[in-house]
């Protein structure tokens, strides 16, 4: 099964900005470049929710609350591959332990939680108004 670490999470002020990083391992027959990884995050409180996603295609996918605001990136340069998130514009509402996860296959969209079969421990990222 593929490990995965997130770190990156911190404390900032609204409207500043962080990244958080993936970095996977663990890897055994499929090819590292479709494996699917997204961010997840859960706030005190709520359900877990879809961020971002590269999918098994390559392509990108954010939610709503999100968008223009967050890149999701993969860096697929080496063999185990890392997962970016950039996130500009920070709001107290972004306040949640950020979750990586990774499946062999996704597309078409956010994928589910309960459709990723590995994950990381969470990285915590507070923002303060």
């Amino acid at each position: 099964q593929v490990q995965l670490m997130e770190s990156g999470g911190d404390s900032v002020q609204a409207g500043g900005s962080l990244r958080l990083s993936c970095a996977a391992s663990g890897y055994t027959s499929y090819t590292s470049t479709d494996y699917c990884m997204a961010w997840f995050r859960q706030a005190s409180g709520k359900e877990r929710e879809g961020v971002a996603v590269v999918d098994s295609y390559g392509r990108t996918w954010y939610a709503d609350s999100v968008k223009g605001r967050f890149t999701v990136s993969k860096d697929t340069a080496k063999t185990e591959n890392t997962l970016y998130l950039q996130m500009n514009n920070l709001t107290p509402e972004d306040t949640a332990m950020y979750y990586c996860a990774g499946v062999l296959y996704c597309t078409g969209g956010l994928p589910a939680d309960s459709s990723m079969d590995s994950w990381g421990k969470g990285t915590l990222v507070t923002i303060s108004s």
